[in-house]
């Protein structure tokens, strides 16, 4: 039951009485979880002395409104609100330096304090123990976008100083031993609060440091004030094994905005999840957490939402949607468009549980699509979207993001004609178009093509299948420029069977991929088949007899640039795991955003 404990500035403190005086145990209180009616305590008991102690007996108060509701490995009384813990028959010997844990669940606001262990402070403080002093004032310097380093005077104590723990945003991010702490991992143009607190040798904080202001380079947010927003799959953690971590190691969570977690699924004419294992049981060890932290058995939530909520502590400025739908859960839609209100209320229901409301910050629907063909045919009409997304943006409110991946099928009468997009459009912050999947082993004998031209060229197979003509065809209908966002794949699309490298060749079928014929993952390609050329801003690679296109750092440049001249209100790429484990092409997007 070991995980962060939720005390003011958030620390794992010992709460003592001052007035008492012991040296042989101490007894430190950590708040284990908080699911809003309730809470979970725990106890840790451990003899500093050098005799066995045979019972132990440990007293706090809570504040009126603040009570024991069950307990364990312990005796819980309480006289008024006062409470008294004392060992069971097989727990209450301690020899030197060993420790013993009791716990509770709890209910009400408050935190124990007044504590005492064996009628002496908790802290095993001695008359003239006094806690540190405040450190000076931290001053911040070597400022860059992600990372900066805090150095602080040091802090004086009667009996010497031990270590400093420093506070970001008033959570505790390090322990250490010196009067300096190199940050990393910090999201560009954005303000941090730091503040720290020294330990003296018996484990005593002391009062806080004045608090310093820093703001990290870049302006205006990573990537300035341009979108970049990256999907991340619930099912990547199971064969993929790509997990919220790997946002963090990769250097990728503090170089995107915006985080779509997909799929939530559409069904009986409302939202509903899609991975309840993915999305809330799996459970993670210290080494795979984000914050080095383990999931215990009873916490309220594990799984990815968990570890979404560790990552938005460490890059509070990010902002993480909750995607609907897909291309194997949009049949759902046309159900739910008969009654956009009660869709919408399921929806809002769901995203915002209190279990993890936290998380998200609005909702994306990606319908594929609507009034028109995709893994099945809608008929819902087209007003069927804009009816939804208005239904939405009622119910989420302002203060929530409400977003959609559309459709990027510019011919005349396509997909864009065959819904009210720039009805829709005024209820949402941004559309994702999905400017990929042009071209693929769908047809299997070619000709091959890149699955994601920025622009048309001679011999494009479809006319109107490019980035540009979905764009243009966007903003003639009247959706603003910058409600739009292009996209890249993290990923290639490839024949077998060509003998030709450049575009336009024959092809026997897809070629072999390591999830899924005819699709491979840039992390793979750019090693087992460079690209050789480019065409339409995609490159292309023609290795033995498979043909490849897939978008490289270079040309994901090349496309940003062409985001930023149209005015668009950035880039978002399907999918995080796609991409290098040191984010090649998170890094690309973001820096050619700049």
């Amino acid at each position: 039951m070991l995980i962060a404990f939720i005390l003011p500035l958030g620390v794992l403190i010992g709460l003592s009485n001052p007035a008492a005086a012991a040296t042989s145990a101490t007894a430190t209180y950590t708040k284990t979880q908080d699911w809003g009616t309730g809470f979970g305590g725990q106890w840790v008991v451990k003899n500093t002395g050098t005799t066995t102690l045979t019972s132990w007996t440990v007293e706090w108060d809570y504040p009126a409104g603040t009570r024991v509701t069950g307990f364990w490995d312990a005796d819980i009384t309480s006289s008024g609100n006062h409470w008294t813990a004392k060992n069971k028959s097989w727990n209450g010997t301690l020899a030197p330096g060993a420790s013993v844990s009791f716990g509770y669940n709890g209910a009400g606001p408050g935190a124990p304090s007044g504590c005492k262990v064996n009628g002496a402070s908790c802290d095993g403080s001695t008359p003239g123990d006094n806690p540190p002093s405040a450190p000076g004032t931290p001053v911040a310097g070597n400022i860059q976008d992600h990372s900066l380093t805090l150095t602080w005077p040091a802090a004086t104590d009667d009996n010497g100083v031990q270590g400093y723990d420093v506070f970001r945003n008033g959570s505790k991010v390090a322990t250490v031993t010196g009067t300096s702490f190199p940050d990393s991992g910090l999201a560009a143009g954005t303000t941090y609060l730091y503040s720290v607190t020294a330990r003296d040798t018996a484990g005593q904080t002391g009062p806080p440091s004045p608090e310093v202001s820093v703001t990290t380079t870049g302006g205006g947010g990573p990537g300035g004030d341009k979108i970049r927003l990256g999907y991340f799959t619930n099912w990547g953690v199971y064969q993929r094994n790509y997990h919220v971590k790997n946002l963090v190691t990769s250097g990728s969570a503090g170089k995107v905005t915006h985080i779509n977690y997909a799929f939530g699924n559409v069904t009986g004419g409302a939202c509903q999840i899609g991975d309840a294992y993915a999305d809330y049981q799996k459970t993670y060890d210290a080494a795979s957490s984000v914050d080095g932290v383990a999931d215990t058995w009873d916490q309220p939530i594990a799984g990815n939402f968990n570890q979404l909520r560790k990552l938005k502590k460490l890059y509070p400025n990010l902002k993480i949607l909750w995607s609907f739908g897909g291309w194997t859960w949009s049949g759902g839609f046309g159900q739910a468009a008969q009654n956009p209100a009660a869709f919408a209320e399921s929806c809002y229901r769901l995203v915002e549980d209190p279990r993890w409301a936290d998380v998200f910050d609005g909702i994306d629907i990606d319908w594929e699509y609507p009034n028109a063909c995709g893994l099945s045919c809608d008929s819902s009409g087209s007003a069927s979207l804009r009816n939804m997304m208005s239904a939405l943006r009622a119910r989420f409110g302002a203060g929530n993001l409400v977003t959609a991946a559309v459709t990027a099928d510019a011919t005349p009468g396509g997909k864009i004609d065959a819904a009210d997009y720039a009805g829709a459009a005024q209820y949402m912050d941004f559309l994702n178009v999905m400017t990929y999947d042009f071209f693929g082993t769908w047809a299997r004998t070619g000709p091959t093509a890149p699955h994601s031209p920025l622009t048309s060229y001679a011999g494009i197979p479809t006319p109107g299948f490019d980035s540009d003509s979905a764009i243009q065809k966007y903003k003639a209908k009247g959706i603003p420029a910058a409600k739009l966002n292009l996209g890249i794949g993290f990923y290639g699309r490839g024949w077998t069977g060509v003998t030709q490298s450049a575009p336009g060749g024959t092809a026997t079928g897809p070629a072999p991929g390591t999830y899924e014929q005819g699709n491979e993952d840039y992390k793979v390609l750019r090693n087992s088949c460079p690209s050789n050329g480019t065409i339409a801003g995609t490159a292309y690679a023609h290795c033995g007899s498979n043909w490849w296109s897939y978008d490289t750092p270079a040309t994901v440049a090349s496309k940003m640039a062409y985001a930023k001249n149209q005015g668009l209100g950035g880039a978002f790429f399907w999918e995080f795991s796609g991409d290098t484990a040191n984010g090649e092409l998170v890094t690309a997007l973001d820096n050619a955003l700049k």
